[in-house]
């Protein structure tokens, strides 16, 4: 794609910096990963490359720890109340190698799996996101399969290729070989190979112990993936390319928002919905095919509100405000130099030449184009002396000199926490100005596309050819596929990775598409719409908790209207800041930034009926603060337009990176 970075320019414009904080890769890549920079920093597997690499990570249906020479199997079970829900994690089934003291290696991975390896053991393992079955080779070699529980029964069939293992925790696990070996029960809890065995084996766990899957299972063991590679072959589509090996048709497993984008026309695969997996995301239901057409809904990308705002009494009102707004940008109080709220309050300013371009008053944008120039300019030239944006080469990113020192500083910015969020707000400022001065736009088109490569950047690793190498990973926060963003970065999470905005991640990629806009990229606007639109279903599938959902727990689903923390393998009401009384602020975090996306983010009237009434209770506590407030208003004028408008003319005050300005704008672009 021609956006990952202009042509005949330097790889960055930012000082490179060594961090004192980040922790160190080699100890669970591979030499020639290393060499090959850039490194994943909020991946899928994340936590197979931090601490010792032996906390869980969920790949659907199983989670998956490494350990010592060894690998852990959970087909996970749920534990649930009304206010949380997670996975529990049981070492179902142990793979163990001959060297009981050695650490993996990741010698491969892609967008959708990753290969360990135990060298020592010879064991490699191939997990696959989405696939039934475990499988891994062996070379020359013995491995003991054993369960934290106890083996009720062992047996093998007649050519020894196939055993079926029947677990005291009413669990079946199917084992299947590529050629004959003689596995053998060592006690109540092991199972032993002999010691010189060479091929390949795979573990699946029956579902349920449903007898009528094992002839779907055997019928799809001999066809496996090694990979798995997503690309955006055009505007508002993802193809899904599994690397197979083996005989016969790839089985994989989809989760619901696969099921729902999944082109009815699409001839290569074929959906078995009597195959289901039980998943914290809504069952997974069986997809025959190694190849898969997604189509998110296609999303108009827009400076201005979708259709504009009447010319008025509300226009008055709204220029009213534009103009206080606009004198306060050089009279407000410090701003903070961490990236995240200083990005807020520069977005903030950005949408403030918008709303007066839509209401045609465009007196002020003079004022606000020369602020928005004296703020950003010194981040993009590194004069900002407080903080400033420097290059990571050992995982290969843009941190900043404040997190480089202090993982705690800049809100985790420095070990790759919340990369989108942060970026997403400089970039939306800087496609603005770049829309209304162009001339300064092209002076500054290297910075503004090094800032968006940190978490844009499509393509794929490779090897230093010509003096090219790519320096930041692929989509560093984007999950092909759960199809959402991610915002923890290198930090272990026992409950894997972690989200709590979706409206951030949105605004990450509907600003790198406006980008896309102001610079005439047309690819960039493509992809930048089309994540957009991936998040988009997300936030709805998965954050979005309606009345009568049946995707998760009845207590769960009864008690709330939108999840608080959204984890790999939790789903919590609770906020990083708030508790989950606190509901106005777990609405205005995925509501925040207000943008025009939003109306399509928030589109279900009914749901947003739902959840504003499920709010409301809320704002009568002490102590709740205007900022939060005008966020449940902006949703309660999307059906009650007038009632919104008399409770937003009260406020106060304003999330920083809302004003009174952007919440008039909302309200009179409504119906």
């Amino acid at each position: 794609m021609a956006y990952s970075r202009p042509e005949n320019e330097s790889p960055f414009l930012f000082p490179k910096c060594e961090s004192s904080v980040l922790p160190d890769p080699s100890r669970f890549f591979s030499n020639h990963l290393l060499s090959t920079n850039p490194l994943p920093t909020n991946s899928f597997f994340q936590n197979f490359t931090l601490g010792k690499g032996d906390t869980p990570e969920y790949f659907h249906p199983y989670l998956i720890k490494p350990g010592k020479s060894s690998l852990s199997i959970s087909y996970p079970t749920l534990f649930q109340n009304s206010d949380f829900f997670y996975q529990l994690f049981k070492s179902d089934i142990v793979i163990s190698g001959s060297h009981v003291h050695q650490t993996h290696h990741i010698s491969s991975y892609s967008d959708l799996g990753v290969n360990l390896d135990f060298p020592s053991s010879n064991l490699r393992f191939f997990l696959v996101r989405g696939s039934p079955f475990i499988t891994f080779t062996v070379s020359c070699n013995s491995f003991t399969i054993s369960t934290s529980h106890e083996f009720v029964s062992f047996s093998g069939n007649s050519l020894s290729t196939k055993y079926t293992a029947k677990l005291n925790n009413n669990q079946t696990w199917l084992i299947y070989a590529s050629s004959p070996i003689n596995l053998t029960k060592h006690d109540n809890s092991s199972i032993r190979s002999p010691g010189e065995f060479s091929g390949l084996i795979r573990i699946a766990v029956l579902p349920n112990s449903k007898p009528d899957f094992e002839p779907v299972l055997d019928r799809f063991s001999r066809s496996y993936p090694v990979s798995g590679h997503a690309d955006f072959t055009k505007p508002f589509t993802l193809e899904y390319k599994w690397e197979k090996r083996g005989h016969g048709d790839l089985l994989m497993l989809a989760h619901p928002l696969h099921l729902k984008l999944l082109t009815k026309d699409n001839e290569t695969v074929t959906v078995m919905k009597n195959i289901k997996y039980r998943s914290i995301d809504g069952d997974l239901t069986g997809v025959i095919g190694d190849s898969w057409i997604l189509k998110p809904d296609s999303v108009p990308i827009t400076w201005h509100s979708l259709k504009g705002v009447k010319q008025d009494s509300s226009r008055d009102e709204i220029i009213s405000a534009l103009i206080e707004d606009v004198i306060a940008l050089n009279s407000s109080s410090p701003v903070s130099d961490w990236t995240y709220h200083y990005g807020k309050v520069i977005a903030r300013a950005a949408r403030l030449a918008l709303i007066a371009e839509e209401v045609s008053y465009l007196h002020v944008i003079p004022a606000i184009s020369e602020y928005l120039k004296d703020m950003i300019e010194p981040w993009l030239d590194g004069t900002f002396k407080p903080n400033s944006f420097v290059y990571d080469s050992k995982w290969g990113g843009l941190i900043t000199t404040q997190g480089a020192k202090n993982a705690r500083e800049d809100n985790g910015y420095g070990i790759y926490n919340n990369h989108h969020y942060h970026l997403g707000y400089f970039i939306y400022a800087i496609s603005v100005l770049v829309k209304i001065d162009p001339l300064w736009g092209m002076r500054y088109r290297s910075h503004a596309y090094t800032l968006l490569a940190d978490y844009m950047t499509l393509g794929r690793r490779k090897k230093r050819c010509d003096g090219f190498d790519y320096v930041f990973p692929r989509l560093r926060c984007f999950d092909f596929y759960k199809l959402h963003s991610w915002a923890g970065g290198l930090t272990v999470f026992d409950d894997g990775r972690n989200q709590v905005g979706p409206s951030e991640a949105v605004n990450a990629y509907y600003s790198a598409a406006l980008l896309g806009l102001a610079y005439g990229d047309v690819d960039l606007v493509a992809v930048g719409s089309t994540i957009m639109s991936l998040e988009i279903h997300a936030s709805k599938m998965w954050w979005q908790v309606k009345e009568n959902d049946s995707i998760y727990p009845k207590d769960f689903t009864a008690k709330n209207r939108l999840v608080g923390v959204l984890w790999s393998t939790k789903r919590d009401s609770s906020l990083w800041f708030g508790d989950r009384e606190w509901k106005e602020c777990r609405l205005g975090q995925q509501l925040l930034p207000l943008i025009p996306v939003s109306e399509i983010l928030f589109s279900d009237v009914k749901f947003v009926k739902q959840l504003v009434k499920w709010t409301l209770p809320a704002l009568k506590r002490d102590g709740v603060k205007d900022g939060w407030k005008g966020f449940v208003y902006a949703l309660e004028s999307v059906y009650d337009k007038y009632e919104a408008l008399e409770m937003i003319r009260g406020l106060r005050e304003f999330d920083d990176g809302n004003s009174l300005s952007n919440l008039l704008w909302w309200v009179h672009s409504r119906d």
